[in-house]
């Protein structure tokens, strides 16, 4: 044998040799590592968490799950028991020991929190899931609202962040609903997806929607007239009230307070056969007990009795079609005043009262036709009666609104199409001078506003690739008054591989048509004189903002969610209610320069493995107006709003402690004349509330608290809230030719009668319990 030869026979003993001592080692590697897989599940439903994080405590070992929650985590045979933590952001975290004879685990993920997970509609009019939506939505479910319990959605509100209800009256306390510095008027109120508060209704329709029938509230910041028209110019939110097939058979929620009111909301589930199920809703309100902490004279609360009756149907059809009917009737009746005001001194001169009586009710519904297309019909009708006097000036109003819209969905290869065909009506008519004509003679004469608004609107969801999409939509709208108006819009969405990274960068622009007196209290009081500078264009805003999420993770189980945003927004033709110039008149006019509203806005969805959980908030906003190189902050609008939501289950307990509250920045406020002795600027100021929720069987609980736990109330540092509230008709005041008032002894600062220095709630600390009991069967 040669040589070479012999080599190469050394050469490949050699390479055998080493194949089979990497073979070797790779069998003992193999031989150490053990395959632990299952699923991560919600508590309530079968389906897996998607891309949930499941970790071997105090090691770097983890894996994240899939889009159906199913995971695999290779640890080394070295290591037999352990813990294994699985958690999500949103839900609260599920712990497992790691046994040497088992290698299969499934995960139970408690609480509900703001699942990203959570089907949202509201942004595109579609089901999707939250992190697919290219449209920012944020949502909170009914837990969320439970941990501070309210009579109504107005006040539930006042934890969300950005989202600040706003009182417009001292003495009646009416309120709307401000997202990021805008007015209420350009916050668009949804119920299941229809646009059934507005206009009159803005003022007066919040108070009357009970939280027990809450399911889950969608707040969409930023323009949405795309899809939803006028009105949806700041921003939107989407009450979706329960499903009867998720609704218990009986429930009861009831509670009072140390102040004397009592709020009761019951519900049943019934079954007309096998196809249908309804949720009948009674929720009713009652406060009559005049309290004047403040020493002004006035209540400091109004006093109110208010039920409503609520009813939903759903039908089970062929194929899953989808048909749903709810309707509403809604009865209040409000007063405040001065402490021996009576019913017989409504309208009247000698005793002041403000005094609402309102008459509501709605009818909405969605049904999908049995086509083979996806077509579906909504629509809605509302009517609301108010018959009202602000001390002597009566204010009877009436409106009828009817809608009606078809869409069509077409799920393609990569587009997502919707197409839309709108129509609305609105009937409007009260005893003001915004529904009257007169003839040549000067005689005033009754003329009913109708108007008609027929629209039409396409959106095009692109999905670029798995990661990118882009979300186009127009709308054209033919207003009865204005005529022609486009609005478009443009999203644009990123998400990392695993979506714990998501961006979104939107642009579109919002159009809004004014009724000063059916969305402006102040207006309405009789106080001041109410004046037009001309016919009012409709308002016009372009909008920009980028959202950003990012879900963090860590090994020993913590979860935190962050969402930060910044918008801006810009206005023209802008309707502002002009105070300052004179103290006894409300002018109102288009500004001929432009409307900022511009900030930034950071969320915390933080859950702690030891069960801690926790929503902070923060929200910067810049508000003006300017004009003639003029710029004015906007009134009633704080720099700054942060707010908290805390809960805590004590272990081996059925106790939970939830801690609730928010903070304002000083916001500029209306004065009468430079001699008025009121601040120009609100306090910082803080309402903060504690519950302890003690739950004593699967389906009982009960729990209470305190409100306003610093005992704040906005009197506090003022010398008075309510200008001459001793004189309510200003009957000793005395004015000069031009009919300004002037100093007197009696009257030093020169003031009239105005109640509208408001920012804030007069009901000081007051205790609460109350109790929940349902039947599920």
């Amino acid at each position: 044998m040669s040589y070479r030869n012999i080599n190469f026979v050394h050469k490949a003993r050699n390479i055998r040799t080493i194949l089979l001592l990497a073979l070797i080692l790779l069998s003992q590697g193999a031989a150490g590592a053990r395959i632990i897989t299952g699923m991560v599940k919600t508590g309530q439903h079968a389906e897996g968490v998607a891309y949930a994080h499941v970790v071997l405590l105090s090691t770097a070992l983890g894996a994240t799950a899939t889009e159906n929650g199913h995971f695999t985590v290779t640890i080394p045979d070295t290591i037999s028991i352990g813990r294994l933590v699985a958690s999500a952001a949103g839900y609260r975290p599920d712990t497992l020991a790691l046994r040497p004879d088992k290698d299969e685990y499934i995960f139970q993920l408690g609480g509900e929190g703001n699942a990203l997970a959570e089907v949202v509609v509201s942004g595109t009019m579609k089901e999707v899931s939250k992190t697919d939506s290219p449209v920012p939505v944020e949502v909170y479910t009914y837990k969320f609202f439970r941990a501070n319990p309210t009579p109504s959605i107005f006040d539930a509100l006042q934890n969300v962040n950005g989202v600040r209800p706003q009182l417009n009256c001292n003495i009646c306390n009416t309120g709307d609903i401000h997202i990021n510095g805008l007015e209420g008027p350009y916050t668009m109120i949804l119920i299941d997806g229809m646009p059934i508060v507005s206009g009159l209704s803005t003022v007066y329709g919040l108070s009357g929607i009970p939280q027990s029938l809450i399911e889950r509230v969608e707040v969409v910041k930023g323009p949405a007239s795309t899809l939803y028209g006028s009105e949806a110019v700041g921003g939107l939110i989407n009450i979706i009230t329960k499903k009867p097939g998720n609704a218990p058979l009986l429930s009861a929620d009831v509670f009072g307070t140390s102040w004397g009111e009592i709020n009761t909301d019951l519900s049943a589930k019934l079954n007309a056969g096998k196809k249908a199920q309804s949720l009948l809703g009674i929720s009713y309100f009652n406060y009559q007990n005049p309290v004047d902490n403040n020493k002004d004279g006035f209540t400091d609360v109004t006093l109110q009795n208010r039920i409503s009756v609520f009813n939903k149907w759903n039908f089970d059809r062929k194929e899953g079609r989808i048909f749903s009917l709810a309707g509403r009737l809604v009865y209040e009746d409000r007063w405040g005043g001065q402490m021996n005001w009576g019913k017989e001194f409504r309208g009247g001169d000698s005793v002041y009262g403000e005094s609402i009586y309102t008459r509501r009710w709605e009818l909405f519904g969605i049904y999908q036709l049995p086509v083979k297309e996806h077509i579906t019909f909504q629509f809605s009708a509302n009517g609301h009666n108010q018959n009202s006097v602000y001390g002597t000036m009566p204010y009877d109003a009436q409106q009828y609104i009817g809608f009606g819209q078809t869409t069509w969905s077409k799920e393609l290869k990569w587009n997502s199409l919707l197409l839309g065909a709108a129509f609305r009506y609105t009937y409007y008519d009260d005893n003001t001078p915004a529904t009257a004509t007169f003839d040549t003679l000067g005689h005033g004469q009754n003329l009913a506003a109708h108007t008609y608004l027929p629209g039409l609107f396409l959106q095009d969801e692109i999905s670029i690739n798995q990661h990118n999409k882009l979300l186009l939509g127009m709308r054209y709208d033919y207003n009865s008054i204005h005529g022609n108006i486009l609005t478009p819009r443009l999203n644009y969405k990123w998400s990392s591989p695993t979506r714990d990274n998501v961006l979104r960068i939107s642009f579109g622009n919002g159009y809004r048509v004014a009724n000063v007196f059916t969305e402006d209290h102040a207006a309405l009081t009789g106080s001041r004189q109410v004046v037009f500078l001309e016919r009012l264009k409709p308002e016009t805003s372009w909008n920009g903002n980028i959202n950003l999420v990012k879900k963090v993770y860590s090994r020993q189980g913590n979860t935190m969610n962050i969402d930060a945003t910044v918008f801006h927004t810009r206005f023209t033709n802008k309707i502002i209610a002009d105070y300052l110039t004179d103290p006894n008149k409300i002018i109102y006019d288009n500004l001929e320069g432009h409307a900022i509203s511009q900030g930034a806005s950071l969320n915390l969805d933080i859950v702690l493995a030891c069960g801690l959980k926790a929503m902070l908030g923060g929200t910067y906003m810049d508000v003006y107006s300017e004009e003639s190189g003029v710029r004015t902050p906007q009134l009633f609008t704080e720099k700054f709003t942060g707010v908290w939501n805390i809960g805590y289950t004590l272990p081996r307990t059925s106790l939970t402690i939830d801690y609730t509250g928010n903070v304002y920045s000083p916001m500029l406020l209306p004065l009468l004349s430079d001699t008025d002795p009121r601040n120009p600027y609100s306090p910082w100021w803080s309402i903060q509330n504690i519950q302890l929720t003690l739950k004593l069987r699967k389906n009982l609980e009960v729990y209470g608290g305190v409100k306003n736990l610093l005992n704040w109330t906005p009197n506090k540092g003022n010398p008075f809230i309510i200008a001459r509230a001793d004189d309510p008709f200003d009957k000793n005041v005395q004015f000069n030719n031009d009919g300004q008032a002037i100093a007197t002894p009696g009257n030093p600062y020169a003031l009239t009668f105005d109640p509208s220095y408001v920012y804030a709630p007069n009901q000081g600390m007051r205790g609460f319990l109350g109790l929940r009991w349902s039947i599920n069967k």
